[in-house]
């Protein structure tokens, strides 16, 4: 059982769990969409490239939260400037995140798991830390519940790794269960000094980044 889940049986669950929540959902997406379309304008959703299982690149949804005002040079503003009252709110409540079930029912994404991140994160992590890339990347996963955004990212990442190697149906029962919790208290939305998250710059291994292939 431990063994199958992560082969086979953790795709079943998702693909149940996520059309059932995309259904019942559906009232609730559509009245979140009619908001981001009255405070953001359009596109609703916002779609980046990110890396997920075996470094495949692959396109997130998510609710859009910030606008797209730039400076005069034409650089987009920080994201302090960009994000408006309403997606402050669905950032909070991660609300911002539904539109993720329709990448775990792609197959893209899973409904626990590492985040998915930037690609141009991909040349910057260390051999350890390149091991996040070893399952499907989730809509929360360990470092969500034990921090979010209030820890560094070589924290997160060692999540990342401990999940990789420890999961399991109870461990992912846990985490969807703890998510919960960590959303209705509103722990860890952002870092010190950060609208969201610094930027990833690399973590030093024996000095070097570790370099792709």
């Amino acid at each position: 059982m431990m063994k199958s889940y992560p082969r086979y049986l953790k795709r079943a669950v998702d693909l149940v769990v996520a059309l059932t929540m995309f259904v019942l959902l559906a009232p609730l997406l559509l009245l979140i969409a009619g908001f981001v379309w009255k405070w953001s304008g359009l596109p609703i959703l916002y779609r980046q490239e990110r890396i997920g299982k075996g470094n495949r690149r692959f396109q997130m949804l998510k609710f859009r939260t910030m606008s797209d005002q730039r400076d005069r040079a034409g650089e987009l503003l920080p994201d302090a400037f960009r994000l408006n009252r309403f997606g402050r709110f669905l950032r909070a409540s991660s609300l911002d995140e539904l539109p993720e079930l329709w990448n775990v029912l792609r197959g893209d994404m899973s409904l626990v798991g590492p985040r998915p991140l930037l690609v141009e994160y991909l040349d910057l992590y260390t051999k350890e830390q390149a091991k996040r890339h070893l399952v499907l990347p989730g809509i929360t996963g360990l470092a969500q519940v034990k921090g979010r955004n209030a820890m560094s990212w070589e924290q997160k990442f060692e999540y990342d790794v401990q999940y990789t190697e420890q999961i399991s149906l109870l461990l992912d029962i846990r985490i969807l269960f703890q998510t919960f919790t960590t959303v209705f208290k509103r722990q860890g939305i952002s870092a010190d000094g950060h609208a969201t998250m610094p930027k990833f710059t690399g973590s030093k291994e024996d000095g070097l980044h570790r370099k792709s292939a």
